[in-house]
């Protein structure tokens, strides 16, 4: 039995069986002919594409009446602030702050009124240890005058100007306060670490006599700038102080904390002042 040409083919022999190799090949070849319709149909319709976009971006560069890349006009510039004055600033740096000590140590720069009332003002002190009432004060011009001991001979050869004094006392205790006025805070020093002795006591004015004829007293001695200050505390009646008087010890204290304070609240308010004062 046999089919027309370009149908299936038989094997040989007369078991009329088909020809599955031949039929395979042949159906490989039909699926690669599709294969290659598709692929050549694709990039028939991409070249299509790109054609065109060519020709939309010619006919884009040709609508500019034929100008070149250079000769399209320019962006418009943006406004320039230079014109407009910068920010000034002074080249000069400020001149620090006045220094308050520098204004207790030298007697050119400190020229505030100086005296007892200005060093211990009103009639009473309020201290951390109570309230002490303000007896007698007095200046001296000769410091050794006021002294006991060879204290004397230390303030006036460093020289001393003069010498303030004030007492306080409290619940029997009295406590004499002076202090000694240089020209330097040098001198100043040099004289507290040469003091031996002590400042005299003074009284009057409701305060006995105190720390003389022989009693012992409890002596300080300091200094701050061009000043070096002393106290001398005891009892107002004539006993000797001991270690164990911690009133006459606290008073001596406080008072000679409150003379240091009273310097550098001197040095801060001139120095204040200065810096209050226009610039010549």
């Amino acid at each position: 039995m046999s089919f027309g040409q370009g149908g299936p083919g038989w094997g040989p022999g007369d078991q009329q069986t088909p020809d599955w190799a031949a039929l395979a090949d042949a159906s490989a070849a039909r699926s690669r002919r599709r294969k290659w319709l598709f692929m050549g149909g694709g990039a028939v319709a991409t070249a299509a594409v790109v054609a065109v976009v060519a020709a939309v971006i010619v006919n884009a560069g040709s609508a500019d009446d034929g100008k070149s890349a250079s000769q399209l006009p320019s962006p418009p510039a943006l406004p320039s602030d230079s014109a407009q004055p910068g920010p000034s600033f002074s080249q000069v740096a400020p001149p620090p702050p006045p220094n308050p000590y520098d204004y207790v140590a030298s007697a050119k720069k400190d020229t505030a009124p100086l005296s007892a009332d200005t060093l211990f003002p009103g009639a009473s002190l309020a201290l951390a240890s109570g309230s002490y009432t303000k007896g007698p004060t007095d200046k001296a011009v000769n410091c050794a005058s006021v002294t006991q001991g060879s204290l004397g001979s230390a303030l006036t050869g460093n020289g001393c100007r003069q010498v303030i004094r004030a007492t306080f006392s409290k619940d029997g205790v009295a406590v004499t306060v002076g202090v000694a006025v240089f020209d330097t805070d040098a001198q100043a020093t040099k004289a507290k670490e040469q003091a031996s002795g002590g400042i005299a006591s003074l009284s009057g004015g409701g305060v006995a006599t105190f720390c003389r004829g022989g009693s012992v007293c409890r002596n300080t001695a300091n200094s701050y700038g061009r000043y070096a200050y002393f106290t001398i505390g005891g009892f107002a009646n004539g006993k000797s102080v001991t270690k164990q008087d911690a009133p006459v010890f606290t008073a001596g204290n406080d008072l000679a904390k409150f003379t240091f304070d009273q310097i550098v609240a001197r040095g801060r308010n001139q120095a204040s002042a200065a810096a209050a004062r226009p610039a010549s």
